[in-house]
């Protein structure tokens, strides 16, 4: 059917208008103006909301979306109760690694599935583009020197041959899905740079904007061109993929009014730091965020991205830029052809969303309003991206967070502790049993500290230390609370922003120049965000004086900010261990909660990449860079952060090097023609379905295990798998854990170390895995049995059912009591203490269900689907808490997980619940989307009580998910029955 024949089925036929280009090139658009005839509203409607409503009715269909979709959202009022829902149709679906290997093993089972029941397993077959950029991989085992990428990249290719086999065999089965090979860069600038080519046409010539979906929760970075786009996990994802629209709430849209200019001094990392502050504070979940005023004019196009990318930090939806003529300006450098830019620039301005709005032009739900010109320099940490501190805080900040209790994101050490130094043991290590084996390439040998003894004498201070290995028992390395241990120039946050990259250069060349050095205890790194940084980094003659410092390219990828950090030396390690050190890293960027770093520093602090060199000289956060000289240089001179702080005229003349289209467009040609030898060299598996051969990272997932086409009910059949109407209710249930507030995704499903003791650990062990070769859980997604030992087992997760220690403090880990009777002989019954999986397995065993329960906040950080999927496989029918994080509770949604929030004042420790009460969950029959529920609880003396909470299943379509067991089998559903 043609475009034309299909224009006079369509309810709003007379919407589709013709545009042209500055080349005078026609094209065809379904016309928001012309809309406006009817809904004279959607003039003033926030421009994100409008190019939502641009899908809703270009793709009005009568079924999926219908004409009442569009006159809902056309008629969006900014303080409209919110209980309609958007059927959002996206343009593309963009994946990272870690987070694609599982969506794609769930493709590849779902074809297992079709063909198991004798269908075409081809009916499984995306049906919007799909792009995976390989970014969460490579670890810095290997830095400081200049093979380091050579180095780290022939690891990550030893450690992920079986994942990227697995990848390559997506590429050949299915027509839609391309991958963006190891070593290009992150997803988020790739995606910037390349992969986001502003509108889209149809093969009818029917022009429409780029709006996409992304299994990284930082995909919202895309909104600072103007790109409709958020974050949701794999498991959306999968069902957008498929043909599904995203739904959604209609959203408040919260409008950010910019005014003035930034000072001098000033970073773009600052700004956004001090904007994640105001917004966590405004309390922005599941809301837009959309930039105006003459202020947002003024910031360049990677300062918008960047502000955009932490967008989950400070909670919204999105946190959108609107096009203007400096995103045209961005596409042109960053090597987009001439008819793109024309047909984007002339689309926008034809449907009227071309330019920045200004104070009073369009209706907002709330309007939060930032002075540029008060933004001062900042970090944030040691625990979470809200939590600002003004540089000149920062030692003040970490001494009084040093003995306050956990409670208050303090460290809970005595005070007289702080200023003390401990000695580390050269000797220490593995033969003393202190440190977990390392692997390959990831040690920095105590020879190599004695050969760069001169670089260390040349930085006086707390730090200098040298490590005599003829003598390890009278070592004189020293190491002390606060002392920075790793510095990372890392993240997508930052790395899209040249002039950041470009003044951590400047910062680098005159330390060096001053006589400067980093101690060689410090691990650094620099991991930028596209080979594109490397290249102007090496034009403005750079990249030597990082080098010097130790910023050497260490990969293209996350690395440190998704915990790919690689190990500490055992030295180290056994140190911090034995004297129980609160250590630090700096990173620029955009995730530092507990452990996700690296399990043996407790204080993380996000900054801007200058700022990352400058505490690396340094050595330690308890120094005042505002007052306090950085180091000593040449001759023992004081060399205080004025003095080799780049200007922003220094950083503006070198900017026409990161600009450079032709740079652009011959670096991502290479995706395709010579991606390198080392991906070139993959094999495995071809064919339409995959054969699953025997592996511990990719496994065939459980989910589809007992699936039949007509065994499961939807909301106009109630009598399904679920049994009868009402069944959804839980009885009987045992509490596996009691949270407190902030528990974040890495919490409950973490990435970085998978540590040797715990369940997953002992199950690579038994399978013939190498410590050294554990890899991470990030890595392992794509194999259930690992990921499923790894669901609540991050190093730092406490479970405040277990009682305190004596000094107070609680203990760390994915430990619970279990709570049931004994259910054999030598087995020890109610409050014997267990991981959290092995709790799990004899609970699902004995056919008990259970429940966890939280405060504020509960899935904040990455949008990780396996924090739901190993939910559900531990057994876990139920998540009350105070209040969630918005992809988290879709995901438990969509993996038939109920999620429940307390009322305003209601919380478990309101209840004085203790862990051995038995939980009984009663929803409303029909399950209405918002309804209450009632939280039965029964106390071990048998006395009850029965509370109403709300059930935070919130649209109909959820309703429908929910029933079918998740998302996953329902969409599977639709398309076999097709």
């Amino acid at each position: 059917m043609s475009s034309q024949e299909i224009a006079m089925l369509h309810a709003f036929a007379a919407t589709l208008k013709t545009f042209k280009t500055a080349s005078g090139k026609a094209g065809k658009f379904y016309s928001l103006p012309a809309l406006a005839r009817q809904f004279p509203n959607i003039k003033r409607l926030p421009v994100s909301l409008r190019i939502v409503l641009e899908s809703v009715l270009r793709n009005c269909d009568g079924k999926k979306v219908t004409t009442g979709h569009v006159a809902q959202l056309a008629s969006w009022q900014p303080h409209a109760t919110r209980t309609d829902e958007i059927a959002f149709v996206v343009s593309r679906v963009v994946l990272q690694d870690f987070t694609g290997v599982p969506l794609l093993a769930d493709l590849a089972a779902m074809r297992s599935t079709a063909q198991r029941l004798g269908l075409d397993p081809r009916l499984i077959e995306p049906l919007v583009p799909v792009d995976l950029v390989v970014d969460h991989s490579i670890m810095v085992d290997h830095y400081g020197q200049k093979d380091s990428l050579d180095l780290n990249m022939k690891l990550e290719f030893q450690r992920n041959r079986e994942r990227y086999e697995f990848m390559k065999w997506g590429m050949q089965a299915f027509d839609t899905f391309g991958v963006v090979p190891p070593g290009f860069g992150i997803v988020h600038q790739v995606n910037l740079e390349f992969l986001a080519r502003g509108v889209h046409k149809t093969k009818d010539g029917v022009y429409y904007p780029d709006t996409l979906v992304g299994t990284d929760s930082h995909t919202t970075m895309i909104n600072g061109i103007g790109v409709v786009g958020w974050g949701v996990g794999g498991i959306e994802a999968e069902a957008a993929m498929l043909g599904q629209p995203v739904y959604l709430l209609t959203p408040d849209v919260v409008g950010f009014e910019l005014s003035g200019r930034l000072r001098e001094g000033v970073t773009a990392t600052d700004l956004v730091l001090t904007v994640t502050e105001t917004l966590r504070q405004q309390r922005v979940v599941g809301k837009f965020v959309e930039f105006f005023g003459a202020g947002t004019r003024t910031l360049a196009l990677p300062d918008r991205a960047t502000i955009a990318n932490m967008a989950p930090e400070y909670g919204a939806t999105m946190g959108f830029f609107p096009v203007d003529e400096k995103t045209i300006a961005y596409f042109t450098g960053t090597g987009r052809t001439r008819d793109e830019i024309e047909a984007f620039e002339a689309y926008f301005k034809a449907q009227g969303l071309f330019g920045v709005p200004l104070a009073g032009e369009i209706d907002y739900s709330q309007v939060v309003k930032l002075d540029l010109g008060d933004v001062t320099p900042s970090l944030a940490g040691p625990k979470r991206p809200q939590d600002r501190i003004e540089l000149g805080q920062v030692a003040s900040q970490f001494t009084s967070l040093f003995s306050k209790p956990n409670a208050e994101n303090g460290f809970n050490q005595s005070a007289e502790r702080l200023m003390q130094r401990y000695p580390v043991n050269c000797g220490a290590g593995e033969s003393a049993g202190e440190a977990p084996p390392l692997a390959p390439g990831a040690r920095r040998d105590v020879e190599e500290m004695v050969s760069n003894r001169p670089a260390l004498a040349a930085v006086e201070g707390p730090s200098s230390v040298v490590c005599d290995i003829k003598a390890p028992a009278k070592a004189g390395f020293t190491l002390g609370h606060g002392d920075v241990l790793i510095a990372a120039i890392t993240s997508c946050t930052n790395t899209s922003n040249p002039s950041v990259l470009l003044a951590a250069g400047l910062l680098a060349k005159k330390a060096v120049q001053a006589g400067l050095r980093v101690q060689p205890h410090i691990k650094t790194s620099l991991a930028p965000g596209s080979r594109i940084v490397t290249e102007y980094l090496t034009q403005t003659g750079l990249l030597p004086y990082l080098e010097k410092l130790g910023f050497a390219l260490a990969g293209y990828g996350c690395t440190t900010c998704i915990g790919n950090s690689g190990d500490l030396t055992p030295e180290l390690n056994a140190a911090i261990t034995q004297h129980d050190l609160v250590c630090a890293a700096v990173l620029s960027g955009n995730r530092n909660f507990e452990a996700r770093i690296h399990p043996s520093l407790k204080a993380n602090f996000l900054a801007s990449p200058p700022l990352v060199v400058a505490y690396a000289i340094a050595g330690t956060i308890l120094r005042d860079l505002m007052t306090q000289p950085v180091g000593q240089g040449t001759g023992g001179k004081d060399v205080y952060l004025g003095d080799i702080w780049p200007s922003s005229e220094e950083i503006s003349a070198l900017m026409q090097f990161a600009m450079n289209g032709r740079a652009y467009q011959e670096n991502y040609a290479r995706v395709a023609s010579t991606p390198g030898p080392l991906w070139e060299a993959i094999t495995g598996v071809t064919g339409t379905t995959y054969t699953w051969p025997r592996s511990t990272y990719i496994a065939e997932p459980p989910f589809f295990a007992t699936f039949a086409i007509d065994n499961i009910a939807t909301k106009s059949d109630k009598a399904g798998a679920r049994g009868q109407q009402g069944s959804e209710s839980v009885r009987g249930a045992r509490i596996m854990a009691l949270f407190g507030d902030s528990i974040t995704t890495d919490h409950i499903s973490p990435a970085g170390a998978i540590k040797e003791s715990s369940p997953a650990g002992q199950w690579l062990l038994a399978h013939g895995v190498q410590k050294a070769d554990f890899n991470s859980y990030g890595a392992r997604r794509g194999n259930h049995e690992v990921m499923v030992r790894g669901t609540f087992a991050n190093v730092r997760i406490k479970n405040l059912m277990i009682a305190p220690l004596a000094d107070g403090s609680r203990e760390e880990g994915g430990l619970t009591l279990y709570q049931a009777p004994a259910e054999g002989p030598g087995v020890r019954g109610p409050g014997e203490k267990l991981s959290i999986f092995d709790a799990a397995t004899r609970y699902m065993a004995a056919g008990i269900p259970t429940v966890v329960l939280a405060g504020e906040e509960y899935g904040t950080g990455s949008s990780r689907d396996w924090a739901a999927k190993g939910t559900q496989l531990l057994g876990i029918k139920a998540v009350v808490a105070r209040s969630f994080e918005r992809i988290h509770r879709s995901n438990l949604v969509g993996m038939g997980v109920l999620p429940l929030q307390f009322k305003a004042g209601d919380s478990w420790q309101g209840l004085g619940l203790t862990g051995n009460e038995v939980i009984d969950i009663v929803p409303d029959v029909d399950l209405r989307p918002q309804s209450d529920a009632q939280l039965v609880v029964t106390r071990a003396d048998g006395s009850r009580l029965t509370l109403t909470v709300l059930l935070r299943i919130d649209t109909p379509i959820e309703v429908d998910y929910y029933r079918a067991g998740g998302i996953l089998p329902f969409v599977l559903r639709q398309l076999l029955q097709a």
